[in-house]
């Protein structure tokens, strides 16, 4: 396997990693937990890419539907996809690969990741709210009540602070970090004192 995919293989599994961190921060507010599970996945697409981001959101689901406690709250299993909250799960996906391939598009210009992020949250309350109404039987202005707004300002503030982070983050997860630090200790080894 190529050192490329060698190393993205690593990064996909380290922001799957920590989308399950994430989901161990959790403020209950009601069927809808605040969690920073939506956090990395947002940071997922913009540092991996729309390949390497979905890869990674993939394993991440397939590990909860498997039953391991990578869910908010610790959980895991195929009833978390048919409960109140699957549709925001199952929005991190499309979430992640529209993130990406904005992002990668547009030359992961600040504005096109501000964008990218925008619209990827956009599918994801799209998805979660939808499943949320035909789960409960809410009444649709309920449903936004409870799945929707009380999340509007958190997410805002993670996208905000998405930003700055992939930034700094991307010289490393590009390789470019680690091919300066091989190149200055190579060079350092090739000197000789006078």
């Amino acid at each position: 396997m190529p050192r490329n995919q060698i190393r993205m293989t690593v990064y996909a599994s380290l922001m799957a990693a920590l989308t399950a961190a994430g989901a161990y921060i959790v403020i209950p507010i009601g069927p809808v937990p605040i969690v920073l599970q939506n956090f990395f996945v947002l940071l997922t697409g913009l540092l991996l890419g729309w390949r390497w981001g979905t890869a990674s959101v993939a394993l991440y689901l397939f590990a909860g539907l498997i039953g391991l406690p990578v869910f908010a709250g610790g959980t895991g299993g195929l009833g978390r996809f048919v409960g109140p909250t699957g549709g925001y799960l199952i929005g991190y996906l499309p979430a992640v690969f529209l993130i990406g391939l904005i992002s990668e598009l547009l030359h992961r210009r600040w504005w096109a990741d501000l964008i990218a992020m925008i619209l990827g949250s956009a599918i994801v309350y799209l998805l979660g709210v939808s499943w949320l109404k035909l789960a409960t039987g809410m009444s649709f202005a309920k449903t936004l009540s409870v799945g929707l707004y009380p999340f509007i300002i958190g997410d805002l503030v993670k996208i905000v602070v998405a930003l700055p982070v992939a930034k700094a983050l991307r010289p490393i997860v590009d390789g470019i970090g680690y091919k300066l630090t091989i190149s200055s200790s190579n060079k350092d080894k090739n000197e000789t004192p006078d």
